[in-house]
C-alpha cells in the first residue's frame, strides 16, 4: 500500500489540448492508465458503468484505469487531456487505493497547470484522436521511454504539476479499501505481491490462521469479492498492461501470470474485458 509521496510513481504518457467538433465518439474504451480532463469549451458526455456525466467547461474529470467507458460528442468540444501511467510494483497501487470523484470544479489555476504541463512536454501530444490512425502499443512504449529520457528538471516540475492536479481530486476522494480485519489486509498485500505466481487459497487461509471456508467468507465480507474473484481481477488487469507494453505471446503471458491452462486464461480475460487477449492487444486505443 502507498504510505508516502515518495512511493508514487506517476508517469505522463500524453498531454495536450484537443479540439473536436462532433468527432469524439469512441466506444468501449478500456485502458491500463488513468485520464484527467480539463474542459475549456463546449460540451460532451462521458459514459461510465455508473451513469452518464456531462462534460462541462471549467470542470475537471477523472477516469481510473481499467474502467470501460465511452464518449459522446455532438458539437464543438475543447479540452486538455492528461494520460497517466503508474509505474509501480503490482502490490503498490496509488490509483487502485482511492475512489476519486469523476467530476470536480476547475479554476484558472488548473488551466494554468495544464498549459505549463503542455509546454514542458510538447512531444507528448497525441498526433490524432482517431484511434485507428496510430499503433497504440508502439505509442505507449515510445511515450514511457520518452518520459524516462526527459531532462531531470522537466521530470521534477511535471511530477509536481501532476501531484497538484491529483491533490484537488484527493480532497473529495475516499479510500477504496477500509479493511477492519488486519488478516485480510495482509492477504491483499500477499496477493498483489505474488500476482505472477499461482496463488493458493489454502496457503492464504493458513497464513491468516483461518480455515479456508472462514477465510473466504471473511474476505468477501471485507472486499465484496471472493478471494478467487479478487485474484482473477488483479491478474487480468496486469495482463492488460503487459499486452500493450510488451511483445509477449499469449500462451507465455498466461504462464507468466501463474495460469496453468492458457485456454482458461483467455476465457477469463474475455469474460472480464469483452475481448480475447489478442483482440485487446490489437484494438487497444489511446484516446484524447
Amino acid at each position: 500500500m502507498i504510505e508516502s509521496v515518495e512511493q508514487l510513481h506517476l508517469l505522463t504518457l500524453n498531454v495536450g489540448l484537443a479540439n473536436h467538433y462532433a468527432d469524439w465518439n469512441w466506444q468501449h474504451v478500456n485502458s491500463p492508465f488513468a485520464r484527467i480532463y480539463y474542459v475549456t469549451e463546449g460540451e460532451a458526455e462521458l459514459i461510465l458503468p455508473n451513469g452518464i456525466y456531462p462534460l462541462r467547461p471549467q470542470h475537471m474529470y477523472f477516469i481510473p484505469p481499467f474502467i470501460t467507458h465511452s464518449y459522446r460528442c455532438n458539437n464543438r468540444f475543447v479540452h486538455y487531456y492528461l494520460h497517466i501511467y503508474e509505474d509501480a510494483p503490482a502490490y503498490s497501487g496509488f490509483l487502485d487505493e482511492w475512489d476519486f470523484p469523476v467530476e470536480i470544479q476547475g479554476s484558472k489555476l488548473e488551466k494554468m497547470l495544464f498549459e505549463r504541463l503542455c509546454q514542458l512536454n510538447p512531444h507528448m501530444v497525441l498526433p490524432q484522436s482517431n484511434p485507428q490512425s496510430y499503433d497504440n502499443q508502439a505509442i505507449l512504449e515510445q511515450n514511457i521511454t520518452r518520459n524516462r529520457q526527459r531532462p531531470f528538471c522537466n521530470k521534477v516540475e511535471s511530477r509536481g504539476i501532476i501531484f497538484q492536479l491529483f491533490a484537488h481530486f484527493l480532497r473529495e476522494a475516499t479510500k477504496n479499501y477500509t479493511y477492519t480485519d488486519e488478516r485480510i489486509k495482509y492477504s491483499i498485500t500477499e496477493i498483489r505481491k505474488n500476482i505472477f505466481h499461482p496463488i493458493s487459497l489454502e496457503l492464504l487461509a493458513k497464513n491468516a490462521n483461518l480455515s479456508k471456508d472462514h477465510f473466504i467468507r471473511l474476505f468477501k465480507k471485507e472486499t465484496g469479492n471472493t478471494p478467487q474473484q479478487y485474484i482473477n481481477q488483479k491478474k487480468i488487469e496486469q495482463a492488460q498492461l503487459i499486452l500493450i507494453t510488451e511483445e509477449i505471446p499469449i500462451k507465455q503471458l498466461a504462464y507468466q501470470l501463474g495460469f496453468e491452462d492458457p485456454s482458461y486464461f483467455c476465457r477469463l480475460f474475455h469474460q472480464r474485458t469483452g475481448y480475447t487477449p489478442l483482440q485487446y492487444r490489437q484494438a487497444m486505443i489511446l484516446l484524447k
